[in-house]
């Protein structure tokens, strides 16, 4: 299992073997289409014809690392630039109130749109787009909100969210971190497990637990515990992801899958950074 059902749905379709019938669909017409015209051309042009370089995966509508970071880049994109109009909305004291309606709003309509991706069967674009606006409205007001409350953390959190997302890459790129399918299967069970407590921990801090922190508190062992495992799942999530793109690459699917596979890097990452800003603000006095 991957870290999200977006992942999750790509390894069953690497698994299935489905990237195989298109292959198959896309050479047919090639040859097709090369047997068509040996009457009309000479035997110079069929020479030429035939010498040309085999096509690549651009050619032939395949997946590309590049279609994945292009794509991944415009979404993150589109989440930064959402997010600082939002921060600037709910920045100004005079609307402050507008931060919770907005972090519900984000938050409820992304996990809503997030659950539609990953199981619709078809791939769609807009809606791809629509969740990383509703995450850059969330996560815009809710960096305006810990940032009001604790001056400079949201910078300290952009930093250590991008060195961590290198150092993942790194690590899992020389092997020093590796994903296998026993550590997909626990890491499967462990966030099923870890989302179940987040919701119970999000309804607890509405009812006022730990002072709004929700089980735990703010300074607490335990609290702090909490955020070091959410920080540590959300870093091997992003190597799952990573491992799950190398894979999708190898396994020559089609490229429209670049969007499913850059909006799942986007689903991690974001992750990543909520956790780690809230790490760090349990951490300040």
């Amino acid at each position: 299992m991957a870290s999200n059902p977006v992942f999750t749905r790509i390894d069953k379709q690497i698994k299935a073997g489905g990237y195989a019938g298109f292959d198959r669909q896309s050479a047919a017409p090639r040859m097709g289409r090369r047997r068509g015209v040996q009457d009309t051309l000479n035997a110079e042009q069929l020479a030429d014809l035939y010498n040309q370089p085999a096509a690549g995966p651009v050619q032939t509508g395949r997946l590309t690392l590049d279609d994945v970071v292009m794509k991944t880049l415009g979404l993150f994109a589109v989440v930064v630039v959402v997010g600082a109009a939002s921060w600037f909305v709910v920045a100004d004291p005079e609307r402050a109130g507008l931060s919770l309606p907005l972090m519900l709003g984000g938050m409820l309509g992304s996990l809503a749109i997030g659950l539609v991706i990953a199981f619709k069967k078809t791939i769609s674009v807009p809606l791809i787009v629509l969740y990383a606006v509703l995450e850059g409205v969330f996560v815009g007001a809710i960096s305006s909100v810990f940032e009001r409350m604790f001056p400079g953390v949201v910078t300290t959190a952009v930093i250590a969210t991008v060195s961590t997302f290198a150092g993942m890459f790194l690590a899992w790129k020389f092997g020093i971190i590796k994903v296998t399918d026993k550590s997909r299967r626990i890491f499967g069970m462990a966030i099923m497990g870890y989302l179940l407590f987040s919701l119970a921990n999000v309804v607890a801090s509405f009812m006022g637990v730990g002072g709004t922190w929700g089980f735990g508190g703010k300074n607490s062992l335990l609290g702090i515990g909490i955020s070091v495992l959410g920080v540590g799942l959300a870093s091997y999530s992003l190597a799952i992801d990573f491992d799950s793109v190398d894979r999708a690459v190898a396994a020559r699917l089609p490229e429209k899958y670049s969007w499913l596979l850059a909006h799942g890097l986007i689903v991690s990452l974001v992750w990543l950074y909520l956790e780690i800003l809230r790490l760090l603000a349990r951490l300040r006095e």
